[in-house]
């Protein structure tokens, strides 16, 4: 059933038009591995990414996965970091430090720097939008 729901929001989150482009809408994120995956196979098809949208959590490894040539970022462009978490016996998140500091080793350095900028990564999430994103990472025409 999760992974069912998985793919149903990612589905939502993202599709890919006529023209191959990747198009990031909206993702709250997920699973850490099933994004590596995705964003390996979109980087073997070599499709260029747009983020058009929120992309939170895991969504942002794609900047890790796919070279940055083949990223582009609209005005409504969001990229949202926490330090990764898995449940509890109750459900409740648990800050994992191995797959942060995997995630964090693996952002393009301009991403690292920014983030230890903000604070680094933990429970609270900061937000990558705006002229900061723009100074990363190209537009999409």
């Amino acid at each position: 059933m999760r992974r069912l729901l998985f793919a149903s929001a990612l589905l939502a989150a993202m599709s890919v038009p006529a023209s191959a482009d990747f198009l990031i809408q909206s993702s709250p994120g997920g699973r850490i591995g099933d994004f590596l995956e995705m964003y390996a196979e979109v980087r073997e098809s070599g499709s260029r990414v747009v983020v058009d949208g929120p992309c939170h959590s895991a969504c942002t490894l794609v900047l890790s996965m796919v070279p940055r040539s083949r990223i582009c970022v609209t005005d409504r462009a969001v990229f949202g970091f926490h330090a990764a978490w898995r449940p509890d016996e109750d459900g409740r998140p648990i800050t994992h430090a191995g797959a942060t500091d995997m995630m964090m080793g693996t952002y393009p350095r301009a991403v690292r720097s920014w983030i230890r900028r903000k604070g680094g990564l933990n429970r609270r999430t900061i937000l990558l939008r705006g002229r900061e994103l723009a100074s990363m990472y190209q537009r999409c025409t």
